[in-house]
């Protein structure tokens, strides 16, 4: 079943100059391992596709229940250099969040 990625984790972002930085975080560990599969480079670019031009890495934090993407050339130049609406980054926790990721049927939302 699918389920937004927001019903598993929160996140966070921002900015170092044309390079967005996007946190995931995990409610809780089962929700951590099934982040760890869904949230791969490829799914995540292709999430991003309008506005990353560059390559996604991805960083996985276990201990905090956590994966770190940084989105290369995703903010049109960055700062003041750029034409975009948030040239900092701000929303890509945000836009993250929509992603669908599949859960077991029994899925239960984990910050209930």
């Amino acid at each position: 079943m699918l389920v937004p990625l927001s019903k598993l984790a929160y996140a966070r972002s921002g900015d170092k100059g044309d390079g967005s930085n996007v946190g995931v975080v995990a409610y809780n560990p089962a929700a951590f391992e099934i982040i760890r599969r869904e949230l791969t480079v490829e799914r995540v670019k292709h999430h991003f596709r309008e506005i990353c031009k560059g390559k996604v890495d991805r960083f996985e934090a276990p201990n905090l229940l956590a994966l770190n993407f940084i989105l290369h050339d995703s903010l049109g130049g960055g700062g003041s250099e750029s034409l975009k609406t948030d040239a900092q980054g701000k929303t890509h926790g945000l836009g993250i969040l929509f992603m669908n990721v599949e859960v077991p049927d029994d899925f239960k939302d984990f910050y209930e």
